[in-house]
């Protein structure tokens, strides 16, 4: 410091005095030496005598301060709570107003086995074959059937109407997810804390990605298991020791011989029972993850290698000890609830790679290219944060093949950009793929993307300089963009599988009301659609509405051959839809009936759970099928009472051409078609007088001259107003020609004409024709010419 000092200006006697004060260090206490001051002539002068000093008063007492940890823990817990709960009103906001259908896994793989598990197998629930051979953890429906039970217990002790009570069993598992979802925004934001700092922009800038996501506002409150799997492995990422990940350039080049690797060094000082307590935690909950979804794997083989390769020889048998602790404490208390579950000791993820894999059953539901993942898995994740994603991976990998990985920051972010490749490079070799199935790495594919994101919009909105203009207005224009496609996806596509539901629960209301045989009776309703298009027991709720659908369950312990000509039971409808209603249909074509099941007193003799499996199907009180179908039923059913009693749209473009259009519901019911009859009609005239009230107003203000003028009318009318008058006329008219503003003399059609004395020579005359039948046209067209020459 003094030879910094020694370059500097020297500084006067004031300032010298400042200086060395500023200077010594608050621990030592003795006085800095003399060659530490600077010499130069000011400081030699005489110094003024310093005034007597004044006694200085008695020392008080003053309280001790509080410990260093109190003022800062107590703020950062009470920021954390603001956030998460402004995140948790967030998603509750998101999940109440989903009301559109994504992915039959949603109802199918949590939702159906939960209400199984809550009101027993009478009560109607919809269990796939993935359940019946065992292939799935029943961690995540046994989550869902205990709020079940809960929320069902609450309305009866409330004495909730039927109405309410299904609401609330609708809502609960939506609750639910909310928070779920709410969880892993805030983890998110709190690992993009620890990569770029905790008052980084790019860590607020990966919160706003999180939460304008199109993807994350479409999917995340949904009771998908790759839901739970997100938050449960941003999580737990959140807790992961990244700094074994990471060794300095001294301590790699002393682990190069045995003897130094076997001390003690300093990180390994640092391990106590608050840092083995962190990664119990993030173990446990890996392996939670790998359970719901083995491909979890995945993420933490990518991760843990690297951490094997880069830690001492004590973190490795930490490590291990952990992951091997952690490892059967999971599969335990999975294998234990499996046995509940199921009623026997089976092990799914073991199910899951056999069929999957040694059977090949996950081509059954499509096959998709390679490259896939990178043309629309990608996409559809990121919709416009794309082009920055990529720029931020690139630097990433680029800057650390470049420069190496110089900090522990560089070190997670080039893992995570590394885990972001692997992951979609290893799910490429599986012919089935989906979106969902890279869902995990959302969240940091949004850690990656922030500071691209910052560099480039930052500046924008902190400069007030117009030469940031274009990036203001791209920035507007994605928020809307992203803004756009949540709310199209979340509450206008495919709503109509949602809406059905709902209206076959608010007849079922309507016909328990009207008479109380119909509320031991129900309804009966059939779905002629392709398989797990609509929800189902936990969207129908009531145990009195019976219901089937088409299935299309896979070969299961079937040889190639019989593979090769396998064809499931929505397939064969839609291959022949007359054949098949005439096989599979009690009576045929020739036996429907006349009359709904609830308004005769027989009652059914079968649960819902039988009525849904029994072969043949029943010809149901209401009739459930897209817009595509209705002219061949309409044709194949036209002697029967069916006709149509209610319709809702669904959506107006499917990669599917059997889902689009409408979703049409006939009955049995002449009142209700009646009804629908007269709704519809007071539709078409309330459509139709609007329409005509638009036409009179557009008459009224044309009459009185108020009519609205555009903008080019606006552009016409300044331009005869101005100095140039520009005036119309038309073609017919005569006009004053002009050239640069000189007005040229008019001719006169007169002045053309030949002199009297020039003659045309006279031509011989012919003999006159007879008159053929197309000369009267001739003849008028030669009048007409003579008319308007």
């Amino acid at each position: 410091m003094s030879g910094s000092y020694r370059r500097r200006k020297a500084p006067g006697s004031a300032s010298l005095l400042k200086w060395l004060s500023t200077s010594s260090s608050p621990s030592s206490s003795s006085p800095p030496s003399v060659s530490s001051v600077p010499s130069s002539p000011s400081s030699l002068r005489p110094q003024p005598p310093p005034p007597p000093r004044r006694p200085s008063p008695p020392p008080t007492r003053r309280p001790a301060p509080p410990p260093p940890s109190s003022p800062s823990t107590t703020p950062r817990f009470s920021y954390l709570s603001h956030i998460f709960l402004y995140l948790v009103a967030f998603r509750l906001l998101n999940a109440l107003i989903l009301r559109t259908f994504f992915q039959p896994d949603e109802f199918f793989q949590s939702l159906e086995p939960a209400w199984q598990a809550a009101f027993g197998e009478d009560r109607g629930a919809w269990i796939t074959w993935e359940w019946r051979h065992q292939l799935r953890s029943s961690i995540h429906p046994l989550l869902f059937a205990a709020l079940y039970s809960v929320t069902d217990f609450s309305a009866r002790l409330v004495h909730f109407s039927p109405a309410i009570r299904a609401d609330l069993l609708i809502a609960v598992p939506k609750v639910a997810q909310a928070i779920i979802s709410a969880t892993g925004d805030l983890y998110t934001w709190k690992l993009a804390q620890s990569v770029y700092g905790r008052r980084s922009p790019d860590a607020w800038a990966t919160l706003a990605l999180t939460v304008l996501s199109p993807w994350q506002w479409f999917c995340s409150t949904r009771t998908l298991s790759n839901c739970l799997e997100t938050t449960i492995t941003i999580v737990a990422l959140s807790l992961w020791p990244w700094e074994w990940s990471y060794l300095p350039s001294s301590q790699a080049k002393s682990r190069r011989t045995s003897r130094t690797a076997s001390k003690p060094t300093e990180r390994d000082s640092n391990i106590d029972g608050a840092f083995i307590f962190r990664l119990r935690q993030c173990l446990l909950l890996a392996a939670v993850a790998c359970i719901l979804r083995p491909t979890n794997v995945l993420i933490w083989i990518s991760i843990g290698s690297v951490a094997w390769l880069q830690s001492t020889w004590r973190e490795r048998k930490i490590l291990c000890r952990e992951v091997i602790l952690c490892g059967v404490s999971v599969l335990t208390l999975s294998s234990t609830l499996d046995r509940l579950f199921y009623g026997f000791w089976t092990f799914p993820p073991f199910r899951f790679l056999y069929f999957n894999i040694a059977q090949s059953l996950a081509v059954f539901y499509g096959k998709n290219d390679w490259h896939y993942y990178i043309s629309q898995g990608y996409p559809l994740l990121l919709t416009t944060a794309l082009p920055f994603t990529v720029v931020g991976i690139y630097r990433v990998l680029a800057r650390s093949v470049s420069h190496g990985v110089n900090s522990q920051r560089s070190s997670v972010r080039t893992q995570l950009a590394a885990v972001c490749l692997i992951m979609p490079v290893a799910l490429s070799l599986i012919s089935h793929k989906e979106v969902r199935f890279i869902y995990p790495l959302l969240p940091l594919l949004h850690i990656l993307t922030a500071p691209t994101l910052v560099d480039f919009f930052l500046p924008a909105v902190s400069s007030p300089s117009r030469a940031y203009m274009p990036r203001r207005l791209s920035l507007i224009f994605l928020l809307l963009v992203n803004i756009t496609i949540a709310l199209y996806t979340t509450v206008y596509h495919a709503s109509g599988a949602i809406g059905v539901l709902s209206y076959l629960r608010n007849q079922q209301q309507v016909h328990a009301l009207a008479s109380p045989g119909a509320a031991q009776q129900g309804i009966t309703a059939g779905f002629l659609m392709p398989c797990h298009s609509t929800p189902w027991r936990s969207h129908l709720v009531h145990p009195n509405i019976h219901a089937w659908a088409l299935s299309c369950e896979p070969p299961v312990d079937m040889s190639e051959k019989q593979k090769a000509v396998y064809v499931d039971e929505a397939d064969q409808f839609y291959n022949n839809p007359s054949q098949f209603l005439r096989g599979n249909m009690r009576g045929g074509l020739w036996h429907v009936p006349r009359k709904p099941t609830y308004s005769s007193s027989k009652n059914l003799q079968v649960n819902p759970q039988a009525y849904q499996q029994s072969r043949p199907h029943e010809w149901p009180d209401y009739l459930i099928f897209f817009s595509p179908l209705e002219p061949t039923l309409r044709s194949l059913l036209r002697s029967s009472s069916y006709g149509e009693c209610w319709r809702t749209w669904n959506t107006a473009w499917h990669d599917d051409s059997r889902r689009r259009g409408d979703i049409i519901v006939w009955c049995l019911d002449p009142t209700e078609q009646a009804a629908w009859r007269s709704v519809t009609q007071k539709r078409h005239v309330e459509t139709r007088d609007r329409q005509f009230d638009r036409i009179m107003q557009t008459f009224k203000k044309e009459a009185s001259g108020k009519q609205r003028i555009s903008p080019w009318g606006r552009w016409m009318s300044s331009l005869r107003d101005g100095t140039r008058s520009f005036t119309w006329a038309w073609p017919w008219q005569s006009q004053k020609r002009t050239w640069l503003g000189i007005q040229l003399p008019a001719w006169k059609k007169s002045s053309w004409k030949l002199p009297v004395s020039w003659t045309w020579p006279s031509l011989p005359k012919l003999p006159k024709l007879p008159k053929l039948p197309n000369m009267s046209k001739k003849k008028t067209k030669s009048s007409s010419r003579d008319l308007w020459s």
